[in-house]
């Protein structure tokens, strides 16, 4: 239970439910047991039983003797009012009953009534901090772990979670209260026959309990395969067209297959490993019960030391403490497994995360001077990407970056934006070092165009306002137009209302690029980082797109990493870059004129 405690800090909002839920379970427990206790004046009463006709009023006679005395004045009052009438005892008893039993599955529904608020609210706490932590959590974390094992702990670990925690109310208060109540009965019934219980509940709980040890190690295998076949699943979407495009179908449908033969394998060890303890508790129980109903009957039937009404009632008590054992194995199961579960939605919760700000960051709302990147050095794993790397961008003027893949373009737009943080030299904004301001703050200064048109399932109005919230549809027109985007979207269904489909499905890759120019142009930032933004474009769009860039670019702070000649012959400077290192830099002509590296990267016109 090492990593449920952890999440029971999500239960701390709902801790008025845990009380509720306690409170009625108590009763639950208590009507359980006393649901037996009403039974014996009936048995009584059916039997005949002379031995329990009390002559006299009980008396109390101290705390050991009160389990007696309560006893004793229930058949007592049922005597008195009935006045040796059996068959209206009988009726005061079978309503009785009726009454226990009401009240004890009233109380076990308002105890499951506000368990179930518990556990919604904890489902939804914990997938609200997941999602959050996963949207904060850097970049670099997500090249390491597989998207489907997210998908798989936000959905499938944070419900085993949930259903456990009302495993954990079981066994911390439910069913251990009703093994009590029903054996403070039982001692009122036979102390004798109650110390003989005790040799075999021990011994049946102590088999059980062994079963359960190792299904939480098999639990989190399961969970971890199901977190592959999601991940699989998840690639195949998205790359569908190459998969089908290259006949590839058999490839990735055996290694789906092979996952779900994993999972298949850890599921039955796991499952059959749950199944035998139900079985197994139940033959125990039997045999408890048989020695029970031999050493019993011999107190009934030969040493006449207790009656047989009793015996029956105390039978039923003994059988009422097996079901909540029972129980609480079952329960115990619940617990191993969401314990396995827990430790896999906390280790993302709970991943630290290396992009932080720092304790005395600032909030920057202004940019004034340029950006400096001062002999910087970066590597994503073992070998360095950037080399003592320096650019100076000044206010206004704009910057680009070309080379070939591989070069390090892209990482410095990677860097600039802080999705990763230098090994070595600093980047400054102002004067001011990145790392010293809030990410919040520096992202809200820079507007970022990717290669890759990123659009979310929604309208074209709400992907566009991504860069802007709360703008009006006069500001989402206006950012339109400017992006040369406004003659394609009024042409749609539903205007800017229309839903553009999965990653922007509905669009060609042209319409999706002019859409991420525009919700780029609606933030209107002071930064702008245009990371090979025409590069998905044909012709047409780009010469669309191309003067949208320039208008937007203008009294504009811009890093452009290129792709076509197009986008960067304007340029006030144009850095070349060859293995993370400049090896040329200065005006489109001026390069030209020195028919380096640059003169040859246009004449192959591929700007990587």
């Amino acid at each position: 239970m090492n990593y449920l405690k952890k999440i029971f800090v999500y239960a701390i909002p709902y801790k008025r439910y845990i009380y509720l839920n306690i409170f009625f379970n108590i009763l639950y427990a208590l009507f359980g047991a006393l649901s037996f206790v009403v039974l014996m004046p009936m048995l009584n009463i059916l039997f005949n039983e002379e031995r329990a006709i009390i002559d006299k009023k009980p008396e109390f006679e101290g705390l050991s003797g009160l389990g007696s005395y309560l006893s004793d004045s229930f058949n007592y009052a049922v005597q008195e009012y009935a006045q040796s009438d059996s068959l209206k005892s009988l009726t005061l008893v079978i309503v009785m009953v009726i009454i226990v039993f009401l009240l004890k599955n009233i109380f076990n529904y308002l105890a499951l009534y506000f368990g179930t608020f518990l556990r919604n609210g904890i489902l939804k706490d914990l997938r609200n901090s997941l999602y959050k932590k996963t949207v904060d959590l850097p970049m670099s974390f997500f090249s390491e772990q597989r998207k489907g094992d997210i998908m798989a702990r936000v959905a499938g670990d944070v419900n085993e979670v949930q259903n456990s925690f009302l495993s954990v109310l079981e066994i911390i208060v439910r069913e251990p209260l009703s093994v009590i109540f029903s054996i403070g009965i039982m001692l009122t019934v036979s102390a004798k026959l109650t110390v003989f219980v005790f040799v075999f509940v021990p011994t049946a709980g102590l088999i059980i309990s062994l079963i359960a040890k190792k299904l939480r190690q098999q639990s989190a295998d399961v969970q971890k395969e199901q977190g592959v076949s999601l991940s699989t699943l998840e690639e195949t979407l998205n790359g569908l067209k190459i998969i089908k495009g290259f006949n590839a179908e058999g490839v990735f449908n055996t290694k789906f297959t092979d996952s779900t033969q994993r999972s298949f394998i850890f599921s039955n060890r796991m499952m059959n490993r749950q199944n035998i303890a139900t079985p197994l508790s139940e033959l125990l129980g039997i045999i408890t019960i048989a020695c029970l109903l031999w050493y019993g009957g011999r107190m009934v039937l030969i040493d006449k030391s207790l009656v047989g009404s009793s015996f029956i009632a105390f039978m039923g008590l003994a059988y009422n403490i097996l079901t909540p054992i029972k129980a609480l194995s079952k329960a115990n199961n619940n617990v191993q497994r969401g314990n396995a579960a827990a430790s896999r939605v906390l280790e993302i919760i709970e991943a630290e995360s290396p992009i932080k700000d720092s304790p005395n960051a600032k909030t920057k709302t202004d940019f004034t001077t340029g950006v400096k990147i001062e002999n910087i050095s970066f590597k994503y794993e073992d070998d360095l990407v950037l080399k003592n790397f320096s650019i100076d961008v000044e206010k206004g003027k704009t910057i680009a970056l070309v080379g070939q893949s591989g070069s390090g373009k892209s990482t410095i737009a990677n860097l600039v934006t802080r999705f990763y943080d230098v090994n070595d030299g600093k980047i400054t904004i102002d004067g001011n070092n990145v790392k010293d301001l809030t990410k919040k703050s520096l992202r809200a200064l820079m507007g970022l165009v990717t290669q890759d048109s990123i659009l979310f399932n929604d309208t074209v109005k709400n992907n566009i306002l991504i860069g802007k919230p709360g703008a009006s549809d006069e500001d989402v027109l206006k950012a339109l137009k400017i992006a040369n985007a406004w003659e394609f979207v009024k042409d749609l269904p539903k205007g800017i209302d229309t839903n553009v489909g999965d990653a922007g499905s509905k669009l060609s890759g042209g319409q999706k690029q002019r859409l991420s120019i525009a919700r780029a142009v609606l933030k209107n930032p002071p930064i702008m980082i245009l990371d090979e933004a025409t590069s998905a474009l044909d012709t047409e769009s780009e010469r669309l797109v191309q003067v949208a860039l320039e208008n937007m670019m203008k009294n504009r702070t811009s890093i452009v990493i290129a792709h076509r000649l197009s986008t960067i012959q304007n340029a006030d400077e144009i850095i070349v870059m060859q293995k993370g290192e400049i090896v040329e830099q200065g005006t489109h002509s001026g390069l030209l004129a020195k028919k380096g590296m640059y003169k040859k990267l246009v004449e192959m016109q591929s700007f990587e």
